[in-house]
């Protein structure tokens, strides 16, 4: 449970599972060489770690004198940097997936949302200001981290200046839209769990 009062327990907890997680690393030789079957242990502790302290420095938990705070919040950012990244190759495999997805499927996309959402076709200046609600949308959901679609708040932006402008909605298109954003959830946690779990029997 969170609480901006620290039990008694807490300090010394923490500094036992820091110490924990040096000792594994130093073990190991580094996170990388950390066996699978205990990687995940080890993670999950510098998640814990992590976020105990950033709950500690935002409701002034501890007390900490400036030295001390400094040395916390450096050990913070080097679990994260540990634990809290893209791989390189995840980048490149996305870029290729989204490229070869776009690729195939542009025409298809761009219909739907110029001539299919609304009963009238998408004028410039609709198309401006969907794009800048969806720009200025998309911007506040990557500053406090949260997950959005950027073609559900572009068609969802559009579907807004058709009200806006008169024209209507083709129910049709919106009923298929929302059964996508519904199924899109779990069929993509079906098929990257099943992927994950062919690729580790594999390799």
């Amino acid at each position: 449970m969170r609480s901006k009062e620290a039990s008694p327990q807490l300090i010394p907890a923490l500094a036992a599972l820091a110490g924990n997680i040096g000792n594994e690393v130093k073990g190991y030789g580094s996170l990388s060489k950390a066996p699978a079957e205990a990687m995940g242990n080890v993670r999950n502790d510098m998640y814990l770690t992590s976020e105990t302290i950033r709950l500690m420095d935002k409701n002034k938990v501890g007390n900490f004198d400036a030295d001390t705070s400094g040395k916390l919040q450096l050990f913070k950012q080097q679990i994260n940097n540990a634990t809290r990244f893209i791989p390189l190759w995840v980048k490149i495999a996305v870029a290729i997936a989204l490229g070869l997805g776009t690729m195939v499927g542009w025409k298809r996309i761009v219909v739907t949302v110029g001539e299919k959402i609304g009963k009238t076709h998408l004028t410039y200046a609709q198309g401006a200001s969907a794009e800048t609600v969806a720009m200025r949308t998309i911007g506040a959901a990557d500053m406090f981290g949260l997950p959005v679609s950027t073609t559900h708040v572009l068609s969802s932006g559009v579907a807004g200046t058709m009200v806006a402008n008169g024209g209507g909605l083709q129910m049709k298109t919106i009923r298929n839209l929302l059964m996508a954003w519904v199924l899109t959830l779990p069929a993509a946690m079906l098929l990257s769990g099943s992927l994950y779990w062919l690729f580790t029997q594999l390799f």
